[in-house]
């Protein structure tokens, strides 16, 4: 066999067509005679060039002449996919926009993808492997860094906006739900179908159940009945080679990491089958503030020691603001106790007088309702408004913000909150917010920030704001490492290389102080079922064998 014949089955590889094949050989075989007069060495590196002469010129047109090899007709098409030409395409790209700091990002996908069906994802990832694109998988848009649609890299977005469809089985406990869902179109369904079943995830109605579910996803119902991913039983996902696999056909690993390990590291879930979880047809809601006046630093130290030993039926959150004081022109802070708890009126208050006197609640800061009127309550929707506004994908406003996530593990002294509150004050920043999340034995805590000036300036000023912040609470929080929640995603914790590959160390930077030493699991998983690395973001899972 001639040298020429023997590389010819690699250029007729996926990621070279024959036609191309064809004429890469030739421009091959022109140069031929120079390159064997050299020793090996730089016979090795000629050859490398004329491989690097291959990689397409215009990878959007290369892609979309591929794509329409893949689709049934050319109207399928023009409806599901979306260049800069088309007056959809930035539509499309804006709608799903939830953090403003990335509005007028220049990072955009060379095409958008939206699919009706399985086979308009397996096209776009064979097409997009074969002409060296990446792919970004948007569900709900919520990704606190953007990674679900933009990139520093040529890519192709996927965005699963068209494939939300809920089917309820409330005979069996369960539903499917495609990734492109949002959580108030699930809770939509489910109510439709029965007022005591209910699922175990976040209290944001416009999150797309794809990204949501696979980072975990809590909620207000996260003490009694675990993560969202807990409650997941099944799911569809298309791996790499465009196979689509089901729980029995991925395996337990795979199924084990796409539920908490990010499922765009390994594949696009297209949809997951969860478990139900019974409710009582009557919950209590309460929400009770205090100010700095009100000794609002005591309770929340106070709040530490009780939250997370209550009964399970019940969560108390937190949120601390900046609000205007009683005096004029001055400012204070207010925290928010605000809980979930599964029973009535008459049931909650003996046990709050029993283990939380402090926060003073009386019956009167109650408001008994049904679970799907706690949605609701818990989204800021009037009481009587009509269910349909759980099906409106449109958050009511898009804040601009930054955001960090610990895990507390001991309880935070009163002085921690006053340094805190000094950083609250600085009278440059406008909205600093922290949400403290009590779970069985730690607690979560998120602080964020968000403004409304758009200028760089302004962006800076923030993001550097809640920087300080993170480093003045190190002190105080989870070490060696210092855990993060994948959903409230922090490339400040550390990123992968844009090009080229990514070692474990590098990774485990971040990956750790998201998954602890499942981080080694996750790894072995994506090595197995994504060798090639193809499914990559700033934040992804490597793969061992890419390296």
């Amino acid at each position: 066999m001639s040298w020429i014949e023997s590389i010819y089955p690699l250029l007729k590889s996926d990621f070279v067509e024959e036609p191309m094949a064809e004429i890469v050989l030739k421009e091959i075989w022109e140069r031929k005679m120079t390159c064997l007069k050299a020793s090996m060495l730089p016979f090795l590196l000629c050859l490398l060039v004329s491989f690097s002469w291959i990689i397409p010129a215009h990878p959007r047109e290369d892609f979309l002449k591929c794509l329409s090899l893949h689709f049934e007709d050319s109207a399928a098409m023009s409806n599901v996919v979306h260049t800069p030409n088309n007056s959809s395409y930035g539509s499309i790209l804006q709608f799903s926009i939830r953090n403003l700091r990335f509005n007028s990002s220049e990072l955009k996908p060379l095409v958008i993808v939206t699919p009706t069906n399985a086979s308009h994802i397996q096209a776009a990832i064979l097409c997009s492997q074969r002409h060296n694109l990446q792919i970004r998988i948007r569900s709900g848009g919520h990704d606190f860094e953007g990674l679900s649609y933009m990139a520093a890299v040529p890519f192709v977005l996927i965005d699963l906006i068209s494939l939300r469809a809920v089917n309820v089985d409330a005979t069996n406990r369960t539903a499917w739900v495609q990734a492109g869902a949002t959580l108030g179109e699930l809770y939509y369904s489910i109510s439709e179908k029965s007022r005591t079943l209910a699922f175990p995830a976040g209290s944001c109605p416009t999150i797309g159940v794809g990204g949501h579910f696979s980072g975990g996803g809590h909620g207000t119902m996260v003490r009694k009945f675990g993560l969202a991913s807990d409650n997941v039983i099944d799911a569809h996902l298309i791996d790499s080679k465009g196979r689509i696999l089901d729980r029995a056909s991925m395996g337990e690993d795979l199924f084990w990491a796409i539920r908490g390990g990010g499922g765009q590291s390994f594949g696009v879930v297209v949809a997951w089958k969860i478990s139900l979880v019974e409710v009582p047809s009557t919950v209590t809601m309460f929400s009770v503030s205090r100010t700095l006046e009100q000794n609002a630093t005591k309770l929340l130290h106070r709040w530490q020691y009780v939250a997370n030993t209550l009964p399970e039926d019940i969560v108390i959150d937190v949120l601390v603001t900046r609000v205007n004081s009683s005096q004029e022109g001055n400012t204070t802070i207010q925290a928010t106790f605000f809980s979930l708890f599964l029973g009535e009126v008459d049931q909650l208050l003996p046990v709050m007088q029993g283990s939380f006197p402090e926060l003073g609640l009386v019956k009167d800061d109650c408001f008994e309702m049904s679970w799907i009127e706690s949605v609701f309550y818990t989204g800021g929707f009037t009481s009587n408004a009509s269910l349909d506004v759980l099906l409106n994908r449109t958050p009511r406003s898009i804040p601009r913000f930054k955001a960090k996530s610990d895990y507390v593990k001991e309880p935070l002294p009163e002085i921690a909150f006053e340094g805190i509150w000094e950083r609250f004050f600085e009278e440059d920043i406008e909205v600093p917010a922290l949400i403290l999340i009590p779970y069985g034995g730690k607690m979560d805590e998120i602080s964020d920030v968000s403004w409304s000036e758009e200028s760089k300036e302004a962006s800076r000023r923030h993001v550097a704001w809640i920087r300080r912040l993170y480093s003045y609470l190190t002190t105080y929080v989870s070490n060696n490492p210092r855990e993060a929640y994948v959903n409230y995603r922090d490339l400040d914790l550390g990123i992968n290389n844009l090009t080229g590959t990514t070692s474990y160390k590098q990774a485990s930077i971040w990956g750790r102080k998201y998954f602890k030493n499942n981080f080694e699991r996750l790894v072995r998983v994506k090595t197995e079922v994504d060798p090639t690395n193809f499914f990559r973001n700033e934040q992804s899972i490597p793969s061992l064998s890419s390296w």
